[in-house]
């Protein structure tokens, strides 16, 4: 019995996410590690060292997405998540084990290191095996597992806190060793995944790509009408490429204003998520309770909680409406929304300060609300913020789009992550003033700009982007999905779809084409 092609490329984009798992894992455990009472009994840190921990990370991230930006068109989707695997689990060991705070540094750098390359390849590699109707539901699977990952870890954290003692250094070595697993099964298992069927084909391997697309959406029929189609649609585009292959990277950016447009948009949404201030709260959570009088351990059994709504409820919610409301309208939404969460949060804080001896528990319950909500809707740009820049690229450009908003990410968290524990130091409620006009800000700018992308086929974002008037609320936008759609039909009930499957078999069968490159 043939399993149903959607459910089959469902199940690849759970594995692959993986990789996600284990940035959500580390993102939850390490604010747990950097409050325990047996991390700072071990190194005592500082203020300005506490942060580098956490910023280290997300450098090695930065670093790890401009690596897979290099490697992942020459040596493939695949091989770029095994060698994501080997750099993470390196970096989980050398933290489990540090004796010393550089050896702490090194570790979190180099397992940011594999992060950084598994975020820049996942979401590639999800948009490249999904049917346009379902593309979206597949690359919310990243932020998904990376709720899964928070969820485990919030809850290893709390245990391993409330269970060793305050020297007793089990308390986070355990939460630190346990991330290297995942990899481990991801390592042994990543090659018997099917390779991406467009890396496939750009590379002359023709026969395989067809015969991986037609597994990977019709049960491995190569004569399905909708197979050839796109199948025809991503020639198209490789030739495109081959056509352009001598053009540098640099003109291709800034030398149309397509190209410019989306590489700006990609860089846009991830900057954007990070002035959210989410990683504050993700990194900062037991110091940011605090000023509310509450403990480390009440934090993180909040945060564990946190994390079951979001993991339960926001991310089944978000994939479940994805792909019906599209990319443009729920992010708009959910960034005022946020904003609103971070005016409640920051009266809160700002009417019961940290030096009153006794914050009313009314405050304490308004705060955690304020700070749940914010995680709920959080769900919505956290998602799209890497769907988007996975779809909108061509081939070509593909890859060194999606490094490029990687690192911008990272680049923006490491920012985050360092100045604020300085900030909430000095500047208290006042550092939230910070976020709340980004929210909004935000949301004004992609009311503007972002044109809707959902359901459109990756060969025909050139076409979308070239079609989309700079200012964008009054465009009516093309269905291009419906079109590819109607052309398979056409092509099926015109009786020509022999004659143009016999010379699709020739081209790809017969033809030697360019030398095939091994994975």
């Amino acid at each position: 019995m043939f399993l149903n092609p959607k459910w089959y490329q469902f199940l690849l984009s759970c594995f692959v996410a993986v990789g996600s798992f284990s940035y959500g894992y580390d993102n939850g455990v390490i604010a747990q590690v950097v409050a325990s009472d047996a991390f700072i009994h071990r190194f005592n840190p500082s203020d300005n060292e506490t942060g580098a921990v956490v910023s280290l990370f997300t450098g090695g991230a930065f670093a790890g997405a401009g690596v897979a930006g290099l490697i992942n068109d020459r040596v493939g989707r695949r091989a770029t998540m095994f060698v994501a695997t080997l750099v993470f689990i390196l970096g989980g060991a050398l933290q489990c084990g540090a004796q010393h705070l550089n050896y702490m540094y090194a570790g979190r750098f180099f397992a940011g290191m594999g992060v950084g390359l598994f975020y820049m390849v996942i979401p590639i590699y999800q948009s490249e095996i999904a049917h346009p109707s379902i593309r979206g539901r597949l690359s919310a699977l990243q932020q998904t597992f990376l709720g899964i990952g928070g969820l485990v870890s919030g809850w290893i954290a709390y245990g391993c806190y409330s269970s060793f003692g305050p020297r007793d250094e089990r308390q986070f070595r355990v939460p630190l060793g346990l991330q290297i697993a995942p990899q481990l099964f991801v390592a042994a298992f990543i090659f018997t995944l099917p390779e991406s069927p467009r890396w496939l084909i750009k590379k002359g391997r023709n026969e395989e790509g067809l015969k991986v697309m037609a597994k990977l959406h019709c049960n491995g029929n190569t004569e399905d009408p909708f197979v050839m189609v796109e199948y025809a649609l991503i020639q198209e585009d490789v030739e495109k490429e081959r056509i352009n292959a001598k053009v540098p990277w640099y003109t291709l950016i800034f030398g149309t204003k397509s190209n410019f447009r989306r590489i700006l948009m990609a860089v846009s949404l991830q900057a954007s998520v990070q002035m959210t201030g989410v990683s504050t709260l993700g990194y900062f959570a037991p110091a940011i309770y605090a000023q509310m009088k509450l403990s480390t351990l009440q934090t993180l059994r909040l945060t564990a909680i946190d994390s079951v709504i979001n993991l339960l409820v926001a991310q089944p919610l978000c994939i479940f409406l994805i792909d019906r409301l599209g990319r443009r309208w729920p992010i708009i939404s959910a960034h005022f929304l946020q904003g609103l969460t971070y005016i409640a949060g920051c009266i809160t804080m700002a009417k019961y300060p940290f030096d009153l001896e006794i914050t009313p528990r009314s405050a304490q319950i308004g705060f955690i609300a304020s700070m749940w909500i914010f995680g709920f809707i959080f769900a919505v740009p956290g998602t799209t913020s890497w769907i988007i820049p996975a779809e909108i690229f061509n081939i070509q450009m593909r890859s060194v789009g999606v490094a490029i908003a990687t690192m911008s990410s990272f680049a923006f968290n490491t920012m985050i992550s360092q100045i604020t524990p300085i900030a909430m130091q000095r500047l208290r409620y006042r550092f939230w003033y910070l976020f709340i006009i980004c929210n909004f800000t935000n949301a004004i700018y992609f009311y503007c700009f972002l044109p809707e992308t959902g359901k459109t086929p990756l060969e025909k974002m050139d076409d979308l982007w070239e079609d989309a008037p700079l200012f964008i609320p009054k465009w009516n936008r093309i269905d291009y999905l419906k079109e590819l759609e109607e052309t398979a039909e056409d092509v099926e009930e015109s009786g020509i779809m022999k004659s143009k499957m016999d010379t699709v078999h020739a081209e790809t069968f017969s033809a030697p084409g360019p030398k095939a490159e091994k994975v």
